[in-house]
């Protein structure tokens, strides 16, 4: 544990990439198998199940410290980190105990509490608290909450492992993909050089685009560039292979077993195919609201019924395997000649072919993408027709050109406090619109304002608050901002009866007064051209 948490915090306290990607090479090439495989685990935002609720900890940890609960209750509240309240609160360790590594501390005497009688878990996290020093006693917290968030992105990991391997981080990446467990042999199989993947197709790190945000015609010709309809569902990849099909999402999780219609047509494709592309939700020859596609999402069995109501289709961008040929190092234009021929030989209506768009310039691009919204999409994609296949964010191959956000100006009437380090600050906001002479609810939003505005608004939250509802606070209707959102949908399960999509704060809008903020009814208009009532 000592190790673990020395690294976490080094980690914390250094703001440079390279440093941060420094300190995790030493760690990984220097640690015992089994804390670098558990680190690991961590590090990508894995959590451990749930130990004890944060009621049981306050109240273990105001025993162990013999303060009162409700000085407890306000340190906690000043602080806003549960893990950093219990590590400060603690007293100073009474036990010399042998160093035990993250691998004995997880597997040993942390996996075998859950579930287990209050009293025994109890008991075993007061001997531990007594044990650590407080620095790894604020690691082993954290571990507990499921807060340890660490500075590093998953991509700054790769990296480091990378260099240790000697491989490409895009690689590492790959061995990281799907259901594994932080066990030491996960750590020879991520540090395994590059030959040990020949002649495997497996799930592939995705290819991202960046947003344009220079004038099209900046990019030169329009014949070096693909155009698509940017599709507003779940980016995904199709893999069959000899067993069946894989279906992985870009959060990372595979979601076979939830669609059947698409994995009943994937059989078709030959094994060892991997296509790219875009899960939709789908009927009459054009896709459904994304709050449609929601409803399948979370469905691991799906009933006739709901398959019936939203029907899918999997519209296919890329080939980067057929058959077993690797096509990533062929250009784009290439790859969909392929994948073409191999949806067409498929012949299954739920497997398709993204569209490619026709545009004689640039305006008339900008003329398609204005549509967009109509057609029920975001944007275009703009994509190089000589690009090969790059994981990640490679700027310059492809860009997203999406439309402009929707918006509304609406009215602050609640705020709540925010968590982790904006737990002491009123960062969460509920907006309203007008409805005849009432304001009513439409949209949540936490983003948009920067730290200044924050501050700012947080004490005018504070001088402002007409009744508190537990962490609610209702306040004076006298704010206006500008909410910025994707789309819009009736909905029988809002009061307002419709629901915003990303909604975010665009600006503060100083310069209007409350009467002049927009009507629930303005909404519900647009909202027709969204969808039906879900």
């Amino acid at each position: 544990m000592q190790a673990f948490a020395a690294l976490y915090r080094d980690l914390e306290s250094s703001s440079s990439t390279r440093r941060k990607r420094e300190l995790l090479e030493a760690y990984f090439r220097s640690e015992r198998p089994a804390d670098a495989a558990w680190a690991l685990h961590f590090l990508l935002g894995r959590k451990l199940g749930r130990i004890a609720s944060s009621g049981e900890l306050r109240a273990w940890v105001a025993e162990a410290s013999g303060l009162e609960a409700w000085l407890v209750e306000d340190s906690y509240a000043h602080v806003g980190d549960l893990a950093e309240t219990l590590a400060m609160l603690l007293p100073e360790p009474t036990q010399a105990a042998a160093e035990r590594g993250l691998a004995e501390w997880v597997e040993q005497h942390l996996l075998p509490l859950r579930g287990s009688e209050a009293e025994t878990r109890r008991a075993a996290l007061l001997q531990a608290w007594q044990q650590l020093p407080e620095a790894q006693r604020l690691v082993f917290n954290k571990l507990l909450t499921g807060a340890l968030r660490i500075g590093v992105s998953a991509g700054l990991v790769q990296q480091a492992l990378a260099r240790i391997a000697e491989v490409e981080p895009s690689r590492i990446a790959q061995r990281l993909l799907g259901d594994w467990q932080p066990r030491p042999e996960l750590l020879n199989h991520v540090l395994a050089p590059e030959e040990a993947d020949s002649g495997v197709v497996a799930i592939q790190p995705f290819q991202l685009a960046s947003p344009l945000e220079d004038a099209a015609d900046s990019l030169g010709p329009i014949e070096d560039w693909l155009l698509e309809w940017k599709w507003d569902g779940i980016r995904m990849q199709l893999l069959r292979e000899d067993a069946g099909v894989v279906l992985w999402s870009r959060g990372e999780e595979r979601m076979d077993g939830r669609f059947p219609e698409i994995e009943a047509a994937a059989l078709a494709l030959p094994p060892g195919t991997l296509l790219d592309g875009e899960l939709l939700a789908w009927r009459d020859d054009a896709p459904l609201p994304f709050v449609q596609l929601q409803k399948r999402i979370n469905r691991l069995k799906p009933g006739a019924k709901l398959l019936a109501e939203v029907p899918l289709r999997f519209l296919a961008y890329d080939a980067l395997f057929a058959a077993g040929e690797d096509l990533r190092a062929r250009p784009l234009q290439q790859r969909r000649s392929h994948l073409q021929r191999l949806l067409s030989e498929a012949s299954q209506p739920a497997l398709d072919v993204s569209d490619t768009l026709t545009a004689e310039s640039w305006p008339a691009a900008e003329a398609l993408r204005a549509d967009a919204r109509r057609r029920g999409v975001e944007g275009l994609m703009l994509k190089r027709r000589d690009a090969l296949w790059q994981a990640g964010r490679r700027r310059g191959a492809w860009w997203k050109w999406k439309l402009d956000p929707l918006s509304v100006d609406a009215v602050l009437i609640y705020a709540q406090a925010g968590h982790g380090r904006r737990a002491t600050l009123y960062t969460d906001y509920t907006f309203a619109l007008w409805e005849g002479e009432r304001l009513l609810p439409v949209a949540k939003a936490y983003s948009g304002l920067d730290d200044a505005e924050i501050l700012r608004l947080d004490r005018w939250i504070r001088a402002h608050t007409i009744e508190r509802f537990g962490p609610v606070r209702s306040v004076l209707p006298e704010l206006v901002f500008e909410i910025g959102f994707e789309g819009v949908n009736l909905s029988s399960r809002h009061k307002s009866g419709v629901a915003l999509r990303f909604p975010r704060i665009l600006r503060w809008r100083e310069d209007k007064l409350v009467a002049e903020a927009d009507r629930v009814e303005d909404l519900r208009r647009l909202a027709v051209g969204f969808g039906d009532v879900s």
